[in-house]
């Protein structure tokens, strides 16, 4: 075909184009519509495929390239490579560690969650740790700085948000101070977590940069790194410090202001309120295993086990202590899993701390099973939401819980209650960054740690008092009375959270 002849042809397009283009936009609406039919559903949870087929047939051209950018909850290719020479290293590893001997009063049903836990993470149960929680925020990051002034050798710091403000700088201080005597210092942060509270994050960088500290970026957002399209909404959600494989912090703090730096929040005297828990033991060497598994995605250095893992042969703590790992790098979603086995041991009494409750339907059913067996079940959420569609997608399950028997009590605004953990039968307690909602069981890395032991519980009761002080109950009568319009924004919302 010469020059000649393309001329004509687009000549013949112009002139016809009102004419052939309807033709040709329905025939890619029907393509589309088939393609979606065939591919969406494949190797997906059904109500996942079914929100995802809803938007690609209600807008194919917009809903069908949406799917190709974020219907997949995959990591880098490079990543998994990497991923997969972890899994081996760690299985060989977990082999070779026995796990430790649970309190002779813990219940049958506590061995299945360890074995568990250990056949999904490959960590294994830890006997002899101390632990001791924190509920203030500013005194948690205090007590975190007062700890890395102490450190001697490592300090590894690990969190979804950082940024260096008023609240953080005595923290920044003291790494800092460690790193300019000498200690090692390593920090992650999470690309997306940090990056969007751009003041205190370019404060943060030049700081530890200023200091000499080794730093890298979490899940950089690069969508074509590796020659193809990534999903970028995958994020490294976890918060971890460990100094000098001794001591150890980690929870659902994150290393920012608890109004993270945002006018808005701070004009409205809104505060995070947050659960962190201080380790010390064995429990401690396996969050630094964590630690240096990501730090070798990131950094390309490998830390090897013998300076991640410390000996600690005067440990004498009373608590068993377990670390939970989840997130796209797996091959089944852990902390779901987990959740739901003691949601279904529980006989007596589940608490739930989790400011974003979007469960799916197998955690929905488990918790609604433990009610009609007369497990008693109390839900803490916040009144006041911060994220609008996750909010009001979690609203849409109250009124099934609440008939169910499920009690709900609402931290009362301006606070957000931002911590995540659940207790049952007074045996085993479960705390961390992962909360219970669909973005945490699949597309966040997320870091949970079960404890064994009713002396665990006594404290985890005392700031569930706490935050129970600080709330509401809500009502089936009062939430049923809500606008109809309140309703539909709900259950939208609701649908649309599915889309994973």
């Amino acid at each position: 075909m010469d020059w000649t002849d393309l001329q004509e042809a687009w000549g013949w397009f112009a002139e016809h184009v009102l004419i052939v283009l309807p033709y040709a936009l329905f025939a890619l609406d029907v393509v589309l519509r088939i393609a979606a039919v065939i591919v969406v559903p494949r190797n997906r949870r059904p109500q996942s495929a079914f929100a995802w087929l809803l938007a690609i047939m209600v807008l194919p051209i917009v809903g069908f390239p949406l799917y190709l950018m974020l219907g997949q909850a995959q990591l880098p290719r490079k990543r998994r490579e990497k991923q997969r020479v972890v899994n081996r290293l760690m299985r060989a590893r977990s082999m070779d560690i026995p796990d430790s001997d649970l309190d002779e009063d813990s219940p049958s049903w506590l061995q299945s969650a360890v074995a568990l836990n250990r056949e999904l993470g490959a960590y294994p149960l830890t006997g002899g740790n101390s632990a001791d929680l924190e509920i203030d925020y500013q005194t948690s990051l205090d007590r975190m700085a007062e700890d890395v002034r102490g450190a001697r050798e490592t300090v590894h710091v690990l969190f979804y948000a950082a940024g260096l403000d008023d609240w953080t700088q005595n923290f920044f201080d003291a790494v800092g101070e460690a790193a300019d005597r000498g200690v090692k210092v390593r920090c992650l942060y999470d690309h997306f977590g940090s990056f969007k509270y751009w003041g205190s994050y370019r404060r943060m960088i030049r700081f530890l940069d200023a200091h000499d500290v080794e730093h890298y970026s979490m899940m950089p957002i690069k969508p074509f790194r590796d020659g193809a399209f990534q999903r970028p909404d995958l994020r490294n959600h976890r918060k971890l410090v460990v100094v000098d494989g001794e001591v150890g912090w980690m929870g659902s703090q994150n290393l920012i202001a608890a109004h993270y730096n945002k006018k808005k929040l701070i004009r409205a005297g809104v505060r995070w309120q947050e659960t962190m828990v201080r380790l010390q033991g064995p429990i401690v060497s396996e969050m630094n295993l964590l630690f240096g598994i990501d730090w070798f995605f990131e950094s390309d250095e490998f830390i090897t086990e013998d300076q991640l893992v410390k000996p600690h042969p005067e440990a004498d703590g009373p608590y068993e202590c377990q670390l939970a790992p989840s997130g796209p790098g797996f091959v089944l979603e852990n902390n779901l899993l987990l959740f739901n086995q003691l949601f279904y041991s529980a006989s007596k009494r589940i608490v739930a701390v989790s400011p974003y409750f979007v469960p799916d339907e197998s955690m929905l059913y488990a918790l609604i099973t433990a009610a009609k067996r007369g497990v008693e079940i109390e839900l803490f959420v916040s009144e006041k939401g911060d994220q609008f569609l996750v909010s009001h997608a979690q609203r849409s399950y109250y009124t099934t819980l609440l008939q169910a028997g499920v009690r709900i009590q609402m931290y009362r605004e301006p606070a957000i209650l931002h911590a995540k953990h659940i207790t049952v039968d007074d045996s085993v307690t479960v705390i961390g960054s992962s909360n219970m909602d669909i973005r945490s069981f699949i597309l966040d890395m997320e870091s949970s740690l079960m404890v064994g032991g009713s002396d665990f519980m006594v404290r985890m009761h005392e700031i569930e008092d706490v935050y129970r002080s600080r709330s509401r109950e809500l009502t089936l009568e009062e939430w049923e009375a809500r606008p109809w319009y309140v309703k539909i924004v709900d259950n939208t919302c609701r649908l649309a959270s599915s889309i994973v």
